[in-house]
């Protein structure tokens, strides 16, 4: 079977190139087919993500592996692309040099018999021209209207006067060295 995607700039204007490639291709042939599609040099690394129905973005899988122990993290040339993508889970995230931050919606769009002599991954439609520079995104984190997030000690001025006067603390004499 042939995957149809449509992989879309997350830009302003509408710049997106539709892409034919084998399901048992892996994701680091469908990088290879985006990056090609929308004329990057292929020179930088890039990671897929994992992403529910409205886009909100969930597991890496990066193009090499970069943990801790080899072999342990999954790269993109190990996952099929149905592996991931199927009529029901149609969306992942692609990211594309990570100095820039080149991000690209990538949507399933239709799953096709493949026609004989046909050459896969084939660029079947381009539309818009890529900009000279990505975007600029703003990283937000959701604190949920908590100004001190996960470090919240639940202590405020009243509670550090619990130290005052317990000489019960040794000095070092430490304070010869902020001078």
């Amino acid at each position: 079977m042939v995957y149809k995607f449509r992989v879309i700039l997350d830009a302003e204007e509408d710049i997106f190139r539709d892409i034919a490639i084998l399901e048992d291709d892996t994701l680091e042939d469908l990088h290879n087919a985006i990056f090609n599609a929308f004329g990057f040099d292929g020179m930088e690394v890039a990671s897929f993500y994992t992403c529910d129905e409205t886009w909100n973005q969930e597991d890496e899988i990066a193009l090499f592996d970069t943990g801790d122990v080899p072999g342990e993290q999954r790269t993109m040339s190990d996952y099929k692309l149905s592996d991931l993508l199927d009529e029901q889970n149609t969306k992942i995230i692609y990211v594309y040099d990570f100095i820039n931050m080149w991000t690209f919606l990538v949507e399933l769009a239709a799953i096709e018999d493949q026609i004989a002599g046909v050459p896969y991954p084939e660029t079947l439609f381009s539309h818009g021209e890529m900009p000279d520079e990505a975007i600029e995104k703003s990283f937000e984190a959701d604190m949920h209207d908590d100004i001190y997030g996960e470090f919240e000690d639940d202590l405020d001025e009243d509670d550090l006067d619990m130290f005052e006067g317990d000489d019960s603390f040794e000095d070092f004499g430490f304070e010869e060295n902020w001078n």
